[in-house]
């Protein structure tokens, strides 16, 4: 499970992309790779000699009497703007398992455009801990992205062509047609258009200008791709069949009388089911030190459900003893939606939860000056200060709580980095150990799966723990009742505050018998505990905003939208693009990180 030889290369020297591009000339060929961990040719789709798709479906049947692996999840203390390292570290740890001598698979979403191009750059880890073939990885690997973008976009071309098509026609034509009239109400389209950049002048927009044969002239919007209802049923389904029931369900727009128009309404969805068929198969990559990952579904776990697919986890835990996944952002965010959302729908319960933690963020939390994407960390983070670091420990520590509150075992991982002194280190190891949690200090990104073995050793120890994975509620709560637990016992919020849109929405879904029992996936900011990215550490005395309530009845969720985040993100003043280039003589792509 390793690689073919033995990594020698610095980060402290050499940039993400150069090391990824050195680590690939050691790399297995997809069939060296799939042979480890027990898959046979038929049930690989190749994509070039390096990576390809699993069929999911033909080793599922293969294996369907053989016992799952232990079940890993990587989430974080709330992060800083920077990030904390969470895919880093599970690359790292699943290095680590493997150097260890543990049959491992890692299950990862694949980088998102939007942030590749932006200002956080590409989500394959860092240092010597990342997977490869970088370039493909970041840049689109197998389509996955690109079909959902097209399925979600066609549905609505759907819609607005069938409003075009109303308003210009009278009844006898539109029969004529094969048309029943919808009479869909402009002002209440729910979806929107999607595409994988951060564009934020097309979060509202005009459509339909021009005559009456250049569309319906109405308001309209975008998502970032990753925040679409068509990434997130790719997230649950669980088979084809499934897949295409719950595209059938999501809900474009309402007609004037408030009935939902879905679309199966629009008779688009086979149309759309058409265009994931290929996406449905997880991508297998590996490791810059040989060891499998499956890469499938995207990022973003502050407006979307966050998580690796569940036929990708259900794949791994055929093949593998251990399998390691990751939730989006912190634990309030990522491992809340994996805990209520993912696990309730796969029915999979983990052995234990990573919480990654860095000395820096800590300090953020404790006090630091203000950390800005794009801009230079600022002097006082590379100074020892154990105050800011004790006080930051109080999130640090909700987190643990979180995790705890589910009935996993929680095992935190200090991230080291080499600005972080002795002293900082073992005041977060003895708060730890105070707190009754296991902890280890990791330096895979220096070091790779050698820097991990620590932390692999402290969760391997964790999933032999005996754990009581219960969910925070129960869905035949009330809607209310179940955000409101969310915000108390989760985000520590004192009480929840809710729009006219939002109480209006309430309603609609506490009349619908099937919509009042999915489960609750909440879009808030990732960069505080509260609904405000400007409060830090554990914030008291605040009230969570909730400003509207999306229904998606494909994927199954009650999306609640917090405070003033957006489902667009922005491009910064100095985004990665600046320095992504090609080689005009290798081809080879240069400036990824």
């Amino acid at each position: 499970m390793g690689a073919k030889t033995k990594i020698k290369l610095d980060p402290t020297k050499m940039k993400d992309w150069e090391i990824a591009y050195e680590a690939e000339k050691n790399m297995k060929t997809l069939y060296e790779l799939a042979e480890e961990i027990g898959l046979i040719k038929e049930e690989l789709i190749p994509y070039g000699h390096y990576i390809g798709k699993i069929d999911y479906k033909k080793v599922l049947e293969r294996f369907k009497n053989k016992s799952n692996g232990k079940y890993i999840d990587i989430t974080a203390i709330t992060p800083t703007p920077l990030g904390e390292g969470k895919t880093t570290t599970l690359i790292g740890l699943v290095q680590g398992f493997g150097r260890r001598g543990k049959k491992v698979i890692g299950t990862i979403r694949q980088p998102s455009s939007g942030p590749v191009f932006n200002i956080k750059g590409s989500a394959g880890g860092g240092g010597l801990s990342q997977i490869i073939p970088l370039d493909k990885i970041s840049l689109g690997l197998t389509g996955d992205i690109n079909a959902v973008m097209n399925a979600h976009n066609l549905a609505m071309v759907a819609l607005t062509a069938r409003m075009q098509h109303e308003a210009n026609y009278d009844d006898e034509i539109l029969i004529k047609k094969g048309l029943k009239r919808l009479n869909i109400d402009p002002k209440r389209v729910e979806m929107g258009w999607v595409m994988d950049f951060c564009a934020q002048a097309l979060r509202n927009i005009v459509i339909g200008l021009g005559g009456k044969m250049d569309g319906y002239l109405m308001e309209s919007k975008f998502y970032i791709s990753g925040a679409s209802e068509v990434m997130a049923i790719l997230s649950v389904a669980k088979d084809l069949k499934d897949l295409r029931e719950r595209i059938g369900k999501i809900v474009v727009a309402f007609d004037k009388r408030g009935n939902p128009i879905t679309t199966e309404d629009l008779e688009v969805a086979g149309a759309m089911t058409v265009l994931l068929v290929d996406a449905l198969n997880p991508n297998l990559v590996q490791t810059i030190e040989g060891n499998p990952i499956l890469v499938h579904t995207s990022p973003f776990g502050n407006i979307a459900l966050g998580q690796s697919s569940i036929i990708a986890d259900y794949t791994a835990l055929k093949l593998a003893d251990y399998v390691i996944t990751e939730s989006g952002f912190g634990a309030e965010i990522g491992f809340e939606k994996f805990w209520n959302v993912k696990c309730r729908i796969s029915g999979l319960k983990p052995n234990a939860a990573v919480i990654v933690v860095t000395i820096k963020a800590l300090k953020y939390h404790g006090g630091a000056p203000e950390l800005k994407p794009g801009a230079s960390i600022p002097k006082e983070y590379y100074e020892e200060n154990l105050s800011w670091v004790e006080r930051g420990c109080e999130n640090l520590l909700h987190c643990i709580e979180i995790v705890k509150k589910s009935g996993t075992i929680p095992v935190v991982c200090i991230n080291r980095f080499y600005t972080d002194t002795k002293n900082e280190l073992n005041l977060v190891k003895k708060i730890c150990e105070n707190a009754k949690v296991r902890v280890a200090i990791s330096d895979h990104w220096l070091k790779g799966g050698e820097g991990a073995l620590e932390l692999a050793d402290a969760v391997i120890e964790a999933c032999e723990e005996k754990n009581e994975f219960k969910h925070l509620y129960d869905l035949n709560e009330p809607v209310k009742e179940r955000i409101e637990k969310i915000a108390k016992e989760v985000y520590k919020a004192d009480e929840v505050i809710y729009s006219a849109t939002a109480e209006e929405k309430i309603k609609l879904i506490e009349a619908n018998e099937e919509i009042k029992k999915f489960p609750i996936c909440m879009v808030k900011t990732h960069l505080s505990l509260s609904d405000d990215p400007g409060k830090k550490g554990v914030p008291k005395g605040w009230n969570l905003r909730i400003r509207d309530i999306l229904i998606y009845k494909g994927s199954g969720f009650i999306v609640p939208v917090a405070g003033e985040i957006k489902l667009m993100p922005g491009t910064g003043s100095d985004p990665a693009y600046r320095r992504i280039d090609v080689d005009v003589n290798t081809g080879r792509v240069k400036g990824l990180f």
